[in-house]
Order: structure tokens, then C-alpha cells, then sequence
């Protein structure tokens, strides 16, 4: 093993320590007004979780579907499950026929719920003849005790630690219009991932995040928490992005860092102005966006209103998170690129799968140590996603001379306009660049005669007005005719994902637009 890479395992993972090998009693998972669980207190906790659970009958390859409210208990929970078993967080505010269909789909061993957590995954687990196992919190944050709601006792198959190989966390994608696909993530995948990011962010012992992204999702899970703890730093887990309580948070927990979707970004910026003097008095040195592209009009004013570096970042479930990253200073980081190789190789592909010289645009493609080996049970899908042994990530993007890679969407959301293509990023950040718009999502919208029409919805400032004629107008300026919106509409707020990411796809059929 590299000196990159300490542990190959969860278990592995808690116990290196990072590059500083923390002091036993330094702190790791914590939350507002709660105090932290050690480094010390984690191992243990990791310990005891794998004995509990191997006393349940659960072991290695087992998989525990998990339903706990996102903070400290769920960032402890994966990191000490999976030392045994395989996790699968899933979205707590699921309807009871989406749980049945995960827990189906998952093949779940387990049911690990809040104590006195009302859910309907209790009635489906119950239904399915799934064990239910909770999970009830101690004193400091992160630490828990399991207790299952029936006696369960037995050998599992595979007691004992879990090895480099077995998969540690399965996820599944979120499809828009065809059935997820399951991700299986190998032990080897997550750690990997976790030191890149560290690697990237130079993260060390001295460092706490603020987490605030939701943690059923591959960016929180191991960008904010299994980071933090790899480079023997601290993660505060808060119950999820709260704009009102955020700057409380920051002054309490004092992070170096955040890490966050760019739809949270632009919400934090509107109250960072009148919070000047908690971002003053902290020590914050990045911030840091992923899972979607962040406008470069916001990166921009996010600079200005926290005095640090914004690192853009690209990341998906596939590769267990991080592909590529800006750098820190002094290497340059750049408004609207994702920055360069932050970990697994990445190269530009044709649909014929010959590699392209830089400038060149195609398909971004990826492979390296934290890729997944491929979807459980999708032959097909894999014989889609793998090329020569490159994973095909679906993005359309160029590489410049340099390295630094600059999306131009994804190529199922690139709107196909009577055989003209047109980026939807690029009309997002035109229309951005409108003093009155606060955030914008450009889409794809039918079209009788053209197949695709370009539509976009906006979001206003406060205080301002702007008509659909004026806005059409300004983009006239700066776009060829046929990229400029046929349709804006304007709305309060945009529909988001779960996680918080704005949704191009479907977002048509939702809006009840057609051309």
C-alpha cells in the first residue's frame, strides 16, 4: 500500500489515524451543542458494533438497510456498521412503496431504524420478515447502542472484520425515468475516495467540517465524514441544511471547512452580508461544491463573502464520490472547471471509445482505485458503462492543456434543438450574469416540429422585477438565436432533488410545459 492510501478498510481506515495519527481523545464525530465522541470512543464504538451485530447473525456481505435522521449517530453508524457488514443509508422521508421496493432490491438482512423513529420501513420490514434493529443514542454525539426489536441471535456466514475486497456501502442511482441501478462499493472504493479528497484538500487532525449535506448520499457520507476521520480530523454532523440556523452552527463549531451543493452555496449567500461578523471571527479555510456545477456568478460572491478559496469539485456515486477537484492555492482554481485528477484517472472518450487530445469535447471517462468494478445484476448496463476498462460517466466535457477539465453538461441534458445542440450550462450561466437572477435551471422542453425546444426556469432577487421579454432580450445578446430560451418561467423556487441538486430532466413534465 502507497503512503497515499494507510488502510484499504473501514476498521482499517479508523485506525491509521490519518497523516498526524491523532491523540486517542481527539475529536471526531460531534453536532451543535453536543459534546464530540473521540477518535478513541469511534474505534471502540466500531468494535462493539461488530460484535452486537455478528451476535445478531449479521456478518460480512450481510447488507443493513439504514433509516436514521441525518447527524452524528448516522455519520457513526456508517463508519462503524460497515466495518462488518454492508451499509445501505437510505432516505428517511421515503413513502412506504419506495421503501418496499429498496428493501427488495437491496436483499436486506436488517432494518437499523431510530429508537422511537415512526417510519413506514417498520410495517415493510415487518411485512418482508426483515429484522428491525435500533439504534439508540448515548451521550456524546455519535456513540450508540444497537438493540434489536425481537431477540436475534445465530452465526453469520462471514463473522469478523470486513476485508478490502467486500463491498462496505451499496447505493442506488437516481434514475430519472429507468429503474436505479444498484452501486456496489467496495472497501477498497470508499477509503481510496476518502484519501483523495484529504489528499486535495490537504486535510490533517487540525480540521473539522460542518456537515450539512444529507448522509443517504454519496457526498456527505464520505466527502464530509469518512474525509474528516481518515485525515484525523472532526466532522459535526447538524439534521440537515438549515439556512436560518447555519451561521449558529459556524460560530459554535468554528470549521475550517464545508463542503455543500451549489444550490446550498447560493442560499447561504443571501445571509452571509448581515453574518459579516461571525464569518470574521471564524476559521474557515475553503469551501468546497460538488454534485452539480456551480455557477461561476456564485463562486465569485461566495469568495467575497467568506475571504476564502471555493474549490469546485466533481464527484458521483460510481466513483465512490471524487473524480477531479480544483487545487488549493497557490495552483490555480478556476470559475467554471471541476478542476484537474483528484484521484482516478480521467480522459475524454468518442462513441467509437478512442481516446481525445486535449480540447477536444466527448465523454468524460474515468478508472482508478475507487471506481466501482460495476452495477449489481445489470449486464447490460455495465456492457454500456465500461469501455477497455474506463468507466463512461454519462458527462459530456473537454480537458484543457493543463489538465483542468470544464463540463458542458450531462449528455442526456444536452437539448437536442431539430439536430442543434445546445448546453444547458452555458444558457445558465448567459442568464446568471442578469443582475435581477438569483438562479436559473435551463431544460429541455417538447417540441412538436424540433423534437426539443430550450426552456429555463428563474429565480428573482428580492426586490427586483424582470418580465420574460427583457430576459429573452438580454440572452438574444449574448447567445445564438437557437440556444436563447423560447420559455422562461419565473417561480419562487425551483424543485429540487432530495439531496438538494435542481433536476433538468422531467423538470418540463413537472412545470406542465410543452411548446
Amino acid at each position: 500500500m502507497t503512503q497515499l492510501y494507510p488502510a484499504d478498510t473501514m476498521r482499517g481506515l479508523l485506525a491509521a489515524g490519518g497523516p498526524d495519527a491523532p491523540a486517542i481523545g481527539a475529536p471526531a464525530i460531534g453536532a451543535p451543542g453536543r459534546p464530540w465522541l473521540t477518535h478513541g470512543g469511534l474505534r471502540a464504538l466500531a468494535d462493539a458494533t461488530l460484535a452486537a451485530l455478528n451476535g445478531m447473525g449479521i456478518g460480512r456481505g450481510d447488507r443493513v438497510a439504514m433509516v436514521l435522521p441525518n447527524g452524528p449517530e448516522m455519520a457513526a453508524a456508517f463508519l462503524t456498521v460497515a466495518c462488518g457488514a454492508t451499509t445501505a443509508p437510505l432516505n428517511p422521508a421515503y413513502k412506504a412503496d419506495e421503501f418496499d421496493f429498496y428493501l427488495a432490491d437491496l436483499n436486506a438482512s436488517a432494518l437499523l431504524i431510530a429508537d422511537g423513529m415512526d417510519s413506514p420501513a417498520r410495517a415493510v420490514a415487518a411485512a418482508r420478515g426483515i429484522p428491525v434493529i435500533e439504534l439508540v443514542p448515548g451521550e456524546a454525539a455519535g456513540s450508540f447502542t444497537l438493540r434489536p426489536q425481537t431477540p436475534l441471535s445465530g452465526a453469520p456466514a462471514h463473522p469478523g472484520l470486513a476485508e478490502a475486497q467486500d463491498v462496505a456501502l451499496v447505493l442506488h442511482t437516481s434514475g430519472t425515468t429507468s429503474r436505479p441501478k444498484i452501486v456496489p462499493l467496495r472497501h477498497i472504493n470508499v477509503t481510496a475516495s476518502a484519501y483523495h479528497i484529504g489528499a486535495a484538500l490537504a486535510l490533517t487532525g487540525n480540521d473539522v467540517c460542518l456537515n450539512i449535506m444529507p448522509l443517504f448520499h454519496i457526498h456527505g457520507l464520505i466527502a464530509a465524514t469518512l474525509s474528516s476521520v481518515a485525515a484525523g480530523g472532526a466532522v459535526s454532523c447538524t439534521p440537515g441544511f438549515n439556512a436560518f440556523r447555519f451561521f449558529a452552527w459556524f460560530d459554535e463549531v468554528r470549521p475550517s471547512w464545508v463542503t455543500a451543493v451549489p444550490t446550498m452555496h447560493q442560499t447561504l449567500l443571501q445571509y452571509a452580508e448581515r453574518n459579516k461578523d461571525i464569518i470574521a471571527r471564524g476559521r474557515l479555510r475553503l469551501l468546497r461544491s460538488s454534485s452539480a456545477s456551480l455557477p461561476p456568478q456564485v463562486m465569485t460572491a461566495l469568495e467575497a463573502a467568506f475571504g476564502v478559496p471555493v474549490l469546485e469539485s466533481y464527484g458521483m456515486t460510481e466513483a465512490a464520490h471524487q473524480m477531479a477537484a480544483n487545487p488549493l492555492p497557490p495552483a490555480p482554481h478556476y470559475a467554471g472547471s471541476v478542476g484537474i485528477a483528484a484521484g482516478p484517472e480521467v480522459a475524454i472518450m468518442n462513441e467509437a471509445g478512442d481516446l481525445l487530445p486535449a480540447g477536444t469535447p466527448g465523454e468524460v471517462v474515468i478508472r482508478g482505485r475507487n471506481v466501482t468494478a460495476g452495477y449489481e445484476n445489470n449486464p447490460s448496463a455495465n456492457a454500456t458503462a465500461f469501455t477497455q476498462g474506463w468507466f463512461r460517466t454519462g458527462d459530456e466535457g473537454v480537458l484543457d492543456a493543463a489538465g483542468y477539465l470544464r463540463l458542458t453538461g450531462r449528455l442526456k441534458e444536452i437539448i437536442n434543438r431539430g439536430g442543434e445542440k445546445v448546453s444547458p450550462l452555458e444558457v445558465d450561466a448567459v442568464l446568471m450574469d442578469h443582475p435581477a437572477v438569483q438562479q436559473v435551471v435551463t431544460f429541455a422542453m417538447p417540441h412538436e416540429k424540433l423534437g426539443e425546444e430550450v426552456a429555463a426556469a428563474v429565480v428573482l432577487r428580492e426586490g427586483h422585477t424582470l418580465d420574460e421579454a427583457e430576459l429573452r432580450g438580454f440572452a438574444a445578446e449574448r447567445l445564438a438565436a437557437f440556444k436563447v430560451p423560447r420559455r422562461l418561467v419565473f417561480l419562487a423556487e425551483i424543485p429540487k432533488g432530495a439531496t438538494g441538486k435542481l433536476q433538468r430532466i422531467g423538470l418540463a413534465a413537472k412545470l406542465g410545459l410543452s411548446a
